[in-house]
């Protein structure tokens, strides 16, 4: 091998454990404490913030069709995230969505953090706390589907024209929260090393072909219909997770992109903190607050060995005893020799 290709082959091995060998941390706290403090992780339903920056005209039917479409694919998010082997158990909690998130929500933020435009959602501590404690989980991931205007440049579908301007879109947001109300983990997710944030959908769109057909360079910004963004929202494929389901595309880009920042830590040798499976009992107590019953050991079968009849010998007869040896005359009595008594070892 030459020496030039054994550089290149160092090189490129270098790049390999800079890519795969280095770890990243996604959480808000040390990997390995977020690992020992959540093992049960509560899903929260998808809530949609109906107050938030929406500016459909039809506003009230589209967020009544994003409701519906929460409902349809939140399944998904539980099952992705099981798939992770993260957790010892992920525990949708059963509630109403709109009540849960109007009894929880404080208040909301819209903030530019490091180019990202997003909301922020604050919630209340007792509420927070009682709700993680009722459910016997670690922590709760919280997400929601909310409105913002933010500037944007959108090309024609020929890529050959652009308008840059305010446009109206619908994001998901989320965190994952302790009793204590701490965020642990955050989306969008600020511990990456390229900041990324991908919109869900964006509720706007400027009509080139208008314009052009006009002959005009004034280009108008128009809202999607209702139609128009279910058929886009509805669009999906099979699921490879459940069995019979499918799972809408705009979904699905968001779950992966937020659950490839909950796997394990992985590196180039395999995962690195390879878990142990909770026992099935323990698992059952924590996530139903029953302890389960203790089953009686299942009965071994026997060996073969065991299972054949033994022959019953006739019992030996004793052995003969020698004769007491005479004493000599004059000879005391013999004496009972009594043991000393043992200290107790030191």
């Amino acid at each position: 091998m030459t020496p030039s290709a054994l550089l290149h082959r160092l090189l490129l091995f270098a790049l390999l454990l800079l890519t795969f060998g280095c770890s990243q941390n996604y959480y808000n706290i040390p990997r390995e404490s977020y690992e020992q403090k959540v093992r049960i992780l509560g899903v929260a339903p998808l809530f949609m913030d109906a107050e938030s920056d929406i500016r459909h005209p039809d506003r009230e039917t589209l967020v009544s069709m994003i409701k519906d479409l929460n409902r349809k694919n939140e399944p998904e998010l539980v099952a992705q995230l099981k798939s992770t082997g993260s957790y010892f158990a992920v525990q949708p909690i059963e509630d109403d969505a709109d009540r849960l998130f109007s009894s929880l929500l404080f208040r909301r933020e819209k903030r530019e953090d490091g180019g990202i435009v997003y909301n922020k959602y604050f919630y209340k501590g007792p509420e927070l706390k009682e709700l993680v404690r009722k459910n016997g989980v670690d922590a709760l991931l919280l997400m929601v589907v909310s409105g913002l205007t933010k500037r944007d440049k959108i090309r024609s579908s020929n890529l050959m024209e652009y308008l840059e301007a305010d446009y109206n879109y619908l994001i998901i947001s989320g965190q994952i929260l302790d009793a204590d109300g701490n965020t642990l983990w955050e989306y969008p997710n600020f511990k990456q090393r390229q900041l990324t944030f991908p919109t869900f959908f964006t509720v706007q769109y400027p009509d080139f072909d208008e314009a052009r057909a006009n002959a005009t360079d004034k280009v108008d910004i128009k809202f999607k219909t209702i139609p128009g963004i279910n058929r886009a929202l509805s669009k999906g494929d099979e699921s490879s997770l459940r069995k019979n389901a499918t799972v809408s595309n705009a979904y699905a880009a968001i779950f992966d992109d937020m659950v490839s920042m909950l796997k394990p830590e992985f590196t180039m040798f395999g995962d690195k903190n390879k878990k142990k499976k909770e026992p099935e009992q323990g698992a059952q107590q924590a996530t139903s607050g029953v302890a389960p019953r203790q089953q009686a050991p299942a009965a071994q079968p026997a060996s073969p060995a065991a299972q054949a009849p033994r022959p019953i010998l006739p019992a030996a007869p004793p052995a003969p005893q020698p004769p007491p040896v005479p004493l000599p005359p004059g000879t005391p009595p013999a004496q009972p020799i009594s043991s000393p008594t043992l200290a107790p070892a030191n």
